[in-house]
């Protein structure tokens, strides 16, 4: 891994290769449009999805990022996805024809993603990139105002590194029982920061990308909240008031519902304390940079 001391930009497109009026942001039909107009969207997994933990502790469907980059992109222009994992970001750009750029601490996750990029779509005049880097040195590789698209599944804090307690499923068949599922223990990670370290972290990285982002530009972050201690926490709430005093401005929040890809609900807190279960839903947090 290498840290950068001066500007070490990457030979990357950025700019639109489609037919679309200037003023359009994106390439969709209007039917397109209208469908993701709803404020609570739904996904399925395809086979190219990764769902073994073993691999990657926290994945999210081809189709969730394949959406988002639809939506606030066009052909040709860039994607940057901050915290890369296990490359879903960059096979979502393939597929729609955008140049793409992620960025992970894990060897182990830079090669999986490298892995998931297939050769030979001749359909597609587009560039995805895997690099091994912390998302704090991503303010280095490009020119200001040149990406479209920030978007992202960061590290949640420090909530999964701890052993998995599954109450309502510890005598089930579950192989999650007992397990920490955390990235890594680097000190770098934001996985191993407490709330308020990594709410100051993310803003510290998100402030430095944001001369990057093309005014009008969206940066969309996929978080959920959770229980610990049985106290609900609100990731969603401190990555909102953060991005916004570091120059961000909130312009939609969608709900993700995943109750079509969780396999058994446990009764939690059942008979005398309700919680929700907060796998079956997460936040998509979107964000632009304003105007001029």
């Amino acid at each position: 891994m290498k840290t950068l001391e001066t500007k070490n930009l990457l030979n990357i497109d950025f700019k639109r290769t489609c037919n679309c009026k200037p003023t359009n942001i994106n390439c969709m039909s209007a039917k397109e449009w209208l469908k993701s107009q709803l404020g609570v969207w739904k996904f399925n997994y395809e086979k190219r999805d990764i769902r073994d933990k073993q691999a990657h502790p926290a994945t999210f469907p081809i189709s969730l990022a394949r959406k988002i980059i639809d939506l606030f992109t066009h052909e040709g222009e860039l994607v940057v996805d901050p915290f890369v994992g296990s490359g879903t970001t960059l096979v979502a750009a393939q597929d729609s024809n955008r140049n793409a750029v992620g960025f992970d601490l894990q060897e182990k996750y830079i090669e999986l993603s490298k892995s998931r990029l297939t050769n030979g779509n001749f359909f597609n005049t587009s560039t995805q990139i895997a690099i091994q880097d912390e998302a704090r040195n991503i303010n280095q590789y490009f020119e200001e105002e040149t990406i479209s698209l920030i978007w992202t599944s960061p590290p949640y804090a420090n909530l999964l590194n701890r052993e998995r307690k599954n109450k309502s499923r510890r005598f089930r068949n579950n192989e999650q029982l007992g397990k920490v599922e955390q990235y890594s223990q680097d000190e770098r990670d934001l996985g191993t920061l407490a709330l308020d370290s990594y709410t100051q972290a993310m803003g510290n990285i998100y402030e430095s990308l944001l001369p990057l982002l093309k005014h009008k530009g969206h940066c969309v972050i996929n978080v959920p909240d959770m229980w610990w201690e049985n106290q609900r926490i609100t990731i969603h709430v401190s990555l909102i008031e953060e991005l916004r005093k570091r120059g961000y401005e909130l312009r939609n929040i969608i709900i993700w519902d995943r109750t079509n890809l969780v396999n058994q609900i446990g009764i939690f807190g059942w008979p005398s304390n309700y919680i929700t279960m907060g796998v079956t839903f997460e936040y998509l947090l979107d964000f632009w940079r304003p105007p001029k």
